[in-house]
């Protein structure tokens, strides 16, 4: 459908909490559906969130087979998820970077729950529900803070692992 402009941090949008989606299989939902996945790919991303492109809708896309932005991450699974709702299976954290497309060219390490269960509904409000480890459970955690106001940076605990992404690479700090 389109490509979309990505809301950057500042914008105020980004902070608020989205709304549930309450109507399922329509043509505003699949057409923001191909928005976000049209978007996420044009930008080279592995998730999008509804409210990155300013739409307060609790829906986020994400998956991949291969990333430039992240070349040593395994695989996650092309997904739609609409009303996600996360259950922690193991408290075990794992810090690690992190980008996002609404705060682009910055990459900071953030601590994130290595094993969740996902579920919510498709696009068509069939029930869905899986589980995910590391940085499949990264990315889900990651995405689902969006639809809450939140940006990676809140989510830091030591600024100084927080920088521009040509830097860090320069330093071999990621790659």
């Amino acid at each position: 459908m389109a490509i979309r402009e990505v809301l950057r941090m500042g914008d105020p949008r980004l902070l608020e909490v989205a709304v549930p989606v309450s109507d399922f299989d329509t043509p505003e939902l699949h057409a923001l559906i191909q928005d976000l996945m049209d978007t996420m790919c044009a930008e080279d991303g592995v998730g999008l969130a509804a409210p990155q492109i300013g739409v307060g809708l609790r829906v986020v896309v994400f998956g991949f087979d291969e990333n430039i932005r992240y070349p040593d991450a395994e695989a996650v699974p092309q997904t739609v998820l609409v009303n996600p709702v996360i259950e922690v299976l193991a408290g075990d954290r794992e810090d690690d970077w992190e980008g996002c497309l609404s705060v682009p060219g910055l990459r900071g390490v953030v601590s994130r729950f290595t094993r969740i269960r996902y579920t919510g509904y498709d696009h068509l409000g069939s029930p869905l529900e899986r589980q995910a480890q590391h940085f499949h459970a990264r990315v889900v955690q990651h995405e689902c803070d969006h639809l809450d106001g939140i940006l990676y940076p809140q989510r830091m605990t030591d600024m100084r692992r927080f920088g521009f992404t040509e830097v860090l690479q320069a330093d071999w700090q990621i790659k």
